[in-house]
Order: C-alpha cells, then structure tokens, then sequence
C-alpha cells in the first residue's frame, strides 16, 4: 500500500485522516511547456524524501492522518476532466470534518474542485497565488483551459489574487476590483501581507500555481514568469491565513516534468506539508 509521503498505514487510512488527497495528472490544455501531467508522480517521491518534523511549528503533520483519494485520470476532453473532478471532490466533501487537497496537474484541473467546494461551503474566498490571472471566460474553444481557471469562481465568490504578472488584455474587465495584488506592487509594500488579509475572510479555498513563486526556487513550471514570490514571506502569508480563517480545502498545481524538476518537486512537497502543518495547530483542534 502506497501512503503519503511513505507514512505509515494507520495514519494513512480514511478514517484516521483529517486530510483528504486527490492527484489529477492532468496536462491537456497547456499551451507552452509540457508536463504537468508528470506532476503528481514527481510531488509523491519528493514528499517521500522529506523529514516529517517541521521546525517552524515544532509539529509532525502526519499524525493527523493524510489519506490518499485516488486520481482522476479522466483526460477525454478538458470539460470531461472537470466534470470528474467535480465528482470526485464532491464525492470526498460528503466525509465531514476533514480538509480536501488536491495536486495537479495543470491549472485547469481547479476548475472542478473549486466548483465542488463552492457548492458546500458558503461565503467562499478563493485566493489564488498565481504569475497569471487565468480570467479569460473561454480559451482555445474550452471553459475548461488553464487560462480560464478561476473565471467561475471569480463569478460565484470572494477571489483575491497574489503574485500577478502576466496578463492579456481582454482579461482587464475581469479583474475582481481592489482585490488584485500584482507582483511589482508587492515588491514596493512592505505591508503587502496585511493589505491581502484583509481582503481574505469566511471559508477560504487556496489555490496555488507553483508559477507564483521566482523561477529562481520553481523553475520547472509551464510558464515560469521573472519577478515571482519568495518562499519565506508566502509562507507567512499562508500560516497567517489559516490562523484567521477556516480553510476548507486547497490546491497545488503546475509542477511540470523536466531535466531541473527535482528543485520545484521539492519545493511543492515541503510547500504541502507546511500547509499540513498551519492546518493542524489552527483549523484541527
């Protein structure tokens, strides 16, 4: 039996976990460099060679139990895959009590999840830590591209979005008004972290494109974009969050297969497990 991060069975089965993990392989829209649907697999062995003491909360995350879903590998046609991974998210909802996470895969693979979580949780949040908007309403002939990844959510709820940098202009009309923070702004506001937690509240959905942080420390994403997010200030971001509110679920996206993918698997599997950890000393008690 395959566990997270190779932890051991009794904290790996369903109702000993208070985490829920679903991998979608998924790598059927992107339009540069290919590979997200290597992802996963690269994120599971990083996560397999990591301490599982974290220093910064002096924790063991895994003790609160990370059960592995399964993966959607429905890839027919991106609305297919979407409508999967709604399915499969709502299927995982119905378990109380316990957080969603999700590892993609390419961007478009939230489409579903963020969907699913919607429908359960009112006054949503989705923040969203992203080099691009993804806010076009349809790309290449689809709804479900990467680049429209949080149009619908940016219909239906709460988005804020942190470490924008690229963007086409039809998608200027879209943004959510006061609630964009683009990077060369982040860059010149010391109080960047504040002036995004006030615009975060309720039940939050966080969904994370590993093209957010500087290619300097994630370089094997699709589309790397210079001027990115540093590890130290978006984990004061992200423990911040969990502390204020309730995060319901999250995802993480975007790593891509290539000669330089261990540095950014890793990255994305402390990345996770940091996550685990500011859920288990705020939202697990």
């Amino acid at each position: 039996m395959r566990t997270y991060a190779g932890i051991p069975e009794e904290n790996a089965i369903l109702e000993n976990s208070k985490v829920m993990l679903v991998t979608v392989p998924y790598d059927g829209t992107s339009t540069w460099g290919k590979g997200a649907d290597k992802g996963p697999e690269l994120f599971l062995n990083a996560s397999e060679n990591m301490e599982l003491y974290d220093i910064e909360t002096q924790t063991e995350p895994y003790l609160q139990g990370v059960y592995l879903a399964g993966e959607v590998s429905e890839n027919s046609s991106p609305e297919a895959m979407t409508e999967a991974v709604y399915q499969k998210t709502k299927e995982l909802l119905n378990n109380e009590g316990k957080l969603f996470t999700l590892f993609g895969g390419e961007h478009s693979v939230s489409i579903g999840s963020i969907r699913a979580v919607g429908e359960k949780f009112e006054n949503l949040t989705v923040l969203q830590l992203d080099a691009h908007t993804d806010l076009r309403p349809e790309f290449h002939g689809s709804t479900s591209n990467h680049a429209c990844a949080v149009f619908e959510a940016n219909q239906k709820h709460n988005l804020v979005q942190v470490g924008i940098r690229s963007m086409d202009a039809e998608e200027a009309e879209y943004l959510p008004e006061g609630r964009v923070f683009f990077a060369h702004e982040i860059a010149n506001n010391e109080n960047w972290i504040n002036d995004v937690l006030e615009k975060v509240s309720g039940n939050v959905y966080i969904t994370i494109d590993l093209d957010a942080f500087d290619p300097s420390i994630a370089p094997s994403t699709g589309t790397p974009e210079p001027g990115g997010l540093q590890w130290y200030p978006t984990l004061e971001l992200l423990r911040k969050v969990f502390e204020k509110c309730n995060v319901v679920a999250f995802d993480i996206v975007e790593l891509m297969d290539s000669p330089m993918a261990k540095p950014t698997a890793f990255l994305s599997a402390k990345l996770y497990y940091k996550m685990l950890a500011y859920y288990d000393i705020y939202n697990n008690n």
